[in-house]
């Protein structure tokens, strides 16, 4: 399934005061001479020091000391499922770093509060979705004014009286985070499945409903991923069950009306380095179980009508630096894999009966540079997303091969999707088309007819005129001559001298993509006169696999020359200032501006890190960890490998923070119930940042209550915003500025 879903990460940011030209949008005085003082220079409170328990670590021949691992609870998996039972003395420090923040910032609230409402007012409070059809039904979402959290409904196809599903704003009250997800109803349109996390540690309980009577069966499934996959009887689901390390190993099959330990057993995942998942084809005839990380894949596989104890079929071994996986049409299994050196995939079929490699028949010949990244079969289609030269496009073929057409549109930078939907024998498609300046549109499109009708575009209702935007894309010659895609998003009057602001963007590992998107939270930035640039490095895949490859493993390191390399280069070109330019990075991406500003400070002003991946030598080290066993295939094995320990040591923020020159400030972020960065990291960095660098100052801003993606509502995650957003405008001198009005 492709759909466009919320990023892992969202766009706040950091920037360091920059000597702005005037924005005539503007309505401030946005330069700074060069007598002024660079923002949060001479604080009146003093920063936390953190307690120094050094601790030597040996490793392939070498001796680490590491004064603040003190920091990680040595019983960090109870405090997922409670944060109560955090240590005092860390939790002590925690709260220390949040009253410093606070206290640095505190007087930015008006400003956090102006830009909150900015935010919101580009929000349709009561907004919907357009339902989805399924049989004798039509479902979807909808928000109600003031609302955090979706309401899903449903009504009768051809029209009539929609019943509310779940209330997600009733649902969450007396909770201090609540975030539900997958909220699926049966085959016989009876019941729904639902999967609640109420702490931010990404254990979800999964809960059964009646439709027509509101009615809760007794029993909950729990420690789960919260995605409940409806066996064809409507009366069982399959789900996956999480460990006491937050690892899924088990799929399970649940029958309504029975205790979760009378569960039958269908399938165990004994290799801590595979991530498990479990779900349906499109044609609702099969359960897929998959087994998968970054470099290999398996599918196992049976009916979804299948009897109790029916064992699932292997459909083919996982060979090692191949990937495939798997939908139904017919009489055959479609694959998509890059086996036989297809770097950026083929589409091949198997018959069901026999569906292993030996008969693994072509069907889409594997095109370099032309990267399949899904797709979906439906009853007389297949549809699949594309990547060429970093811009999406959809592909329309019948299964004879005999015809075959794109989906056009004509931006610099875009993208676009397509919504799998609940149907299989359908000739209607719908999909979505955004870029950074042009909010998001839905089409209904004929497959057969080939005609579209835009049916919702997205509303700004504080007022939204694309025709005051810039977008360019951009290409930027790396160190070893690769050309770096860049999307920028400007006001046309924000002059491109180098007298602008510029925040840079950039994630670039696990092959994921950022794409050029609209953001209505981002024109609070641009709306001021800013420049915004995602570079699209090495490690993503915006220009196909090999992109990725080649941002990876022993090739990591041209992730962060790529990123400092766009930056220079934007620099040159007049989208920045040299030393005035913001970098900003969250997970992953804050590994990212982590290593560069160490590789490259005299290029930056400021960065943010949000839940930032930087203590990674410890980390994956540590194969006690949740994620780490499963992204070896990602960084390297430094337990075992000597090389691998080394070039990660290398580049890992935590550890090669240097004496010799001034880091612009920082400001990291983190979530105390996040599994998949946890709360140490940022928590040591900043205070090594502060024991060791020269400059800064560092900031800490930790969420108590939150985990990896921090609140799940849609204006507490807007609240949480405003504060990046106003610590940045502070530090690019732009905090007096004025956004341009839309008329709104």
């Amino acid at each position: 399934m492709l759909r466009k879903t919320e990023l892992p990460i969202v766009c706040s940011m950091l920037c360091l005061l920059a000597a702005c030209g005037g924005n005539n949008q503007g309505g401030g005085e946005t330069a700074m001479n060069d007598q002024q003082q660079p923002a949060f220079s001479e604080l009146d409170v003093a920063a936390p020091e953190a307690e120094r328990r050094p601790v030597e670590i040996e490793q392939h021949g070498d001796v680490r000391v590491d004064n603040y691992a003190w920091l990680r609870d040595a019983e960090w998996q109870e405090v997922l499922r409670d944060p109560d039972e955090l240590d005092a003395d860390i939790r002590a420090q925690l709260d220390a770093e949040n009253a410093y923040y606070e206290a640095a910032a505190g007087d930015l609230a008006e400003l956090r509060d102006v830009l909150f409402s900015e935010m919101r007012g580009r929000v349709k409070e009561d907004d919907s979705s357009i339902p989805m059809p399924d049989g004798p039904y039509s479902y979807g979402i909808r928000f109600r004014e003031g609302g955090e959290y979706a309401i899903y409904f449903r009504a009768p196809r051809e029209g009539g009286d929609e019943t509310v599903l779940f209330d997600g704003d009733a649902e969450s009250e007396g909770s201090d985070f609540f975030r539900v997800i997958a909220v699926q109803h049966s085959p016989d349109h009876e019941l729904i499945a639902y999967g609640v996390d109420r702490l931010g540690s990404e254990y979800y309980d999964i809960r059964i409903r009646n439709i027509e009577t509101d009615e809760e069966f007794v029993e909950t499934v729990s420690s789960t991923n919260g995605r409940a996959v409806w066996a064809a009887d409507s009366q069982s689901f399959y789900y996956i069950e999480r460990d006491d390390n937050q690892r899924p190993k088990w799929v399970r099959r649940h029958v309504l009306g029975t205790p979760q330990e009378e569960d039958e057993f269908i399938y165990e995942e004994t290799d801590d380095t595979m991530f498990l998942g479990v779900g349906k084809s499109q044609s609702g005839e099969y359960i897929f179980i998959s087994s998968s990380k970054g470099t290999t894949s398996e599918y196992r596989y049976l009916r979804a009508d299948a009897a109790p104890a029916t064992q699932p079929q292997l459909l083919a071994p996982s060979v090692d630096d191949e990937l495939y996986d798997v939908e139904h049409h017919g009489d055959y299994f479609y694959i998509r894999t890059n086996s036989n050196d297809a770097v950026d995939f083929r589409i091949v079929r198997a018959p069901i009966d026999d569906p292993g490699r030996a008969n693994w028949e072509e069907w889409l010949p594997h095109s370099p540079g032309i990267y399949v990244r899904s797709f979906v079969t439906l009853a007389d289609y297949l549809v699949r997303l594309e990547h060429e030269n970093a811009l999406p496009r959809i592909v329309v073929s019948d299964y004879s091969g005999e015809s075959s057409y794109e989906i056009d549109f004509e931006e610099a930078a875009y993208l676009v999707w397509f919504y799998e939907g609940y149907e299989f024998d359908t000739d209607m498609l719908r999909m979505g088309y955004e870029s950074p300046s042009t909010p998001e549109e839905q089409y209904d499109f004929n497959l057969m007819s080939r005609e579209r009708e835009l049916v919702k575009t997205q509303e700004i209702p504080s007022g939204h005129d694309a025709s005051l935007y810039a977008v360019e894309r951009l290409f930027v010659t790396a160190e070893d001559g690769a050309e770096i895609p860049v999307t920028v998003l400007r006001l046309k009057t924000t002059p491109i001298d180098g007298s602008a602001p510029l925040l840079l963007y950039g994630y670039g590992s696990y092959g994921f993509t950022m794409p050029a998107w609209f953001s209505s939270d981002i024109l609070s930035i641009v709306d001021r006169g800013a420049v915004y640039a995602v570079g699209h490095i090495r490690g993503g895949s915006a220009r196909g696999r090999q992109w990725y490859l080649d941002g990876k493993m022993e090739n990591k390191k041209n992730s962060f020359s790529d990123f400092a390399a766009v930056a220079e280069e934007l620099q040159a070109r007049g989208y920045g200032r040299e030393g005035e330019t913001v970098i900003y990075g969250g997970s992953a991406g804050g590994l990212l501006v982590g290593a560069t500003v160490n590789l490259r400070p005299d290029l930056f002003g400021g960065v943010i890190a949000a839940v930032p991946f930087v203590d990674v030598v410890n980390t994956i080290s540590d194969a006690d960890l949740p994620l780490t066993p499963p992204e070896w295939v990602e960084w390297g094995d430094p337990i075992n490998d000597p090389e691998a320990y080394r070039t990660i040591l290398a580049y890992s923020p935590y550890d090669n923070i240097r004496d010799d020159v001034d880091y612009p400030p920082i400001l990291a972020t983190g979530g105390l119930t996040d599994y998949r960065v946890t709360y140490w990291e940022p928590a040591k960095w900043i205070a090594r940042l502060r024991e060791e660098a020269r400059g800064g100052p560092f900031f800490l801003k930790m969420n108590m209550g939150a985990g990896h993606a921090g609140s799940a509502g849609r204006f507490e995650r807007r609240q949480e915003r405003a504060h990046d957003y106003a610590f940045a405008l502070r530090v690019m001198g732009l905090e007096d500025a004025e956004p341009i009005s839309h008329g709104g």
